[in-house]
């Protein structure tokens, strides 16, 4: 009987935010994917960091990954250990990000598909869909995404909430709004094994869910349709996994994770993420106590970054000297450029800037909190240069901790928190500070 893997090729680290226990992989040659597949848990992240990329690199990448996938899965069937592969492309649950040139690459290199699915719930972060139409909670009203501030992006931009139109639009009319199939609130809280087996051709298909429990019972069809040989292919938010892996609740309760601090030390928050949330919760842990601000002036990261990273690691260390948690945060504001490719090659600069921050940190930093998704990629795969790290649970909803590994030759079993930046509460980072701070009393 074939084992069925979750793989899932995630465009920043944020979208293990609703599960526990599996493999990040920050690298995708075959042995490492072999190692994701033979792996206990029933999913894997490959973190690809597509949405920091432009479409054409963001397609040679996902194109390479699904290569060496399909190289991986091949010697796994030649060892008698066959896998049924469920494949996921997760994105941003406010509909930024690379579709459908991430989906399109994996139908064609690991296809064909009956359908994909676009499902952006992420109940997490107050994202839901209904009557096709995605909202973000806003206040506890429902506001349509094209609405918020996420439509405005510069690279992923966007001008209709009902799903429909978004696939029309980002697909440049190649697939027509009345072609894309809808899964009404009403259908997926009913019976919808029989529709799902009658579709074909890679049909791209919009799912409604308010609450987890939708997503849960129409992935129990759902999985029982490709149980029967149905392939299907999702483009979602971090939701839909929960409802996929069905995993048990997490070893270590959110309210505990300070027992993973390392020898009680004093930590460090890295703030790379600018939109408007990350900005307010930025401002509410400055105003606690126990931590030191630190800000990076973006401005003198091409002409003066030598001095500025001088100055930065000075500062941090410092702090960590008087028992303080530092708190390096980008200057804040979004910049105006030319174009989108002067636009991501500033970005990358600030991030080698704040990666080699990371590297320079005290050896013996209690733990790390990085704030915004592509950042939280950076420290992953370049800061901390992990291969491989293993999500231990949720310190707030939607935010994962990982942790480096016991033979890591600077940050040993250091705890990560991956927070995303469109994610929690204005006092949200400082409930996941206080969580990890010994210190703290919380």
């Amino acid at each position: 009987m074939l084992t069925t893997k979750i793989i899932v090729l995630d465009d920043d680290p944020t979208g293990s935010q609703t599960v526990h226990s599996c493999l990040l992989l920050t690298r995708w040659d075959v042995e490492t994917l072999i190692e994701g597949l033979r792996d206990t848990a029933p999913l894997f992240f490959i973190l690809t960091n597509t949405r920091g990329m432009d479409a054409a690199r963001a397609a040679a990448v996902t194109r390479e990954v699904c290569a060496n996938l399909k190289a991986a899965l091949a010697r796994l069937a030649e060892a008698e250990m066959a896998i049924n592969p469920l494949l996921v492309s997760r994105s941003d649950s406010t509909l930024r990000g690379h579709y459908p040139v991430e989906t399109d690459i994996i139908a064609e290199e690991l296809g064909p598909f009956d359908a994909h699915f676009l499902v952006p719930a992420f109940f997490e972060g107050g994202r839901i869909t209904r009557d096709s139409i995605h909202y973000l909670m806003v206040d506890g009203a429902p506001v349509p995404v094209h609405e918020t501030e996420f439509a405005r992006d510069s690279v992923f931009g966007y001008t209709h909430s009902y799903l429909p139109d978004y696939v029309e639009e980002k697909t440049a009319g190649r697939i027509k709004a009345s072609q894309v199939e809808r899964f009404t609130l009403e259908e997926v809280r009913g019976e919808t094994l029989t529709r799902l087996r009658t579709l074909e051709g890679n049909l791209c298909c919009a799912v409604d869910a308010e609450q987890q429990s939708d997503l849960d019972h129409f992935c129990s069809q759902l999985m029982e349709a490709a149980a029967q040989g149905k392939r299907y292919l999702f483009r979602s938010a971090a939701s839909l996994l929960t409802a996929l892996a069905k995993l048990p609740p997490q070893p270590v309760a959110a309210e505990s994770m300070a027992t993973y601090v390392v020898d009680a030390s004093p930590g460090a928050v890295l703030v790379g993420s600018h939109v408007e949330k990350s900005s307010r919760q930025l401002k509410e842990l400055l105003g606690t106590s126990g931590v030191t601000g630190i800000e990076v002036d973006v401005d003198r990261v091409e002409g003066e970054r030598e001095a500025l990273l001088a100055e930065v690691l000075h500062a941090a260390a410092r702090a960590h000297e008087l028992g303080r948690t530092a708190v390096i945060y980008t200057s804040r504001g979004e910049r105006s450029f030319p174009d989108q490719a002067r636009r991501l090659a500033f970005g990358e600069a600030v991030s080698a800037l704040l990666m080699d921050v990371v590297r320079g940190m005290p050896e013996d930093l209690g733990f790390l909190i990085s704030k915004g998704g592509i950042t939280s990629n950076d420290v992953l795969s370049s800061g901390l240069a992990l291969r491989t790290s293993r999500v231990v649970g949720q310190i707030l909803p939607g935010c994962s901790v990982v942790r480096c590994p016991p033979d890591h030759p600077r940050f040993p079993h250091l705890p990560v928190v991956i927070f995303p930046g469109n994610v929690g509460d204005d006092r949200a980072l400082v409930t996941a500070y206080r969580r990890l701070a010994a210190d703290s009393g919380a």
